[in-house]
């Protein structure tokens, strides 16, 4: 996949705290952010681009700015390494984007909610695509992995929405997993 060039990566940012600002400098880090092309789910291309998207939508979520503090930080680096993400079949999940992202960031944080939220940001999609396959015990077992692994699944489940409300992505898994767990639905707030 092509990197783009000539992108303002600290316009569409925005960086507020010197930790953003040391990420957003990193090398490798901005490697990340500029590399990527139009596709499906990311019509804007750049992962920079739908880091802005979500960002964007942090603010319009009815929360704290603790929260709001890290949330900016998933979004930040969620989808950053995927210019690293092994693709191979059988894939390694290890080299997965969000663990590459959670790695990257243990090494400025030990924020348990922080590490979780980034390397769990698409396990809801997982789990609908289960359903979607038809694996429904497969969904089951995953959605209960990831309700027991993570310490604030109301940080993750923003996240997602705010994940989600961008591009071109389907709506389908977000509202599964709102029906499923009888979530109070965010989307108003992106209407």
């Amino acid at each position: 996949m092509s990197v783009a060039r000539n992108i303002n990566i600290e316009e569409l940012i925005k960086a507020e705290t010197a930790l953003e600002l040391q990420l957003i400098n990193e090398p490798e880090f901005r490697k990340g952010l500029i590399w990527g092309t139009p596709r499906f789910g990311h019509p804007e291309g750049t992962i920079v681009l739908h880091i802005n998207e979500v960002l964007n939508n942090i603010d319009k979520l009815p929360i704290d700015e603790h929260q709001r503090a890290i949330l900016r930080l998933v979004a930040i680096s969620h989808d950053t390494f995927k210019n690293k993400e092994d693709r191979n079949t059988p894939r390694n999940w290890n080299l997965h984007h969000s663990i590459l992202a959670r790695d990257f960031m243990a090494k400025y944080s030990t924020d348990p909610v922080l590490l979780q939220t980034i390397e769990y940001h698409d396990e809801p999609f997982y789990c609908w695509l289960h359903v979607h396959k038809g694996e429904h015990e497969l969904a089951e077992r995953r959605l209960n992995r990831l309700l027991n692994n993570i310490t604030d699944f109301q940080l993750l489940y923003y996240f997602f929405v705010c994940d989600t409300l961008t591009g071109d992505k389907i709506l389908a898994p977000l509202l599964w997993l709102e029906k499923k767990l009888e979530l109070e639905s965010y989307r108003p707030y992106f209407l």
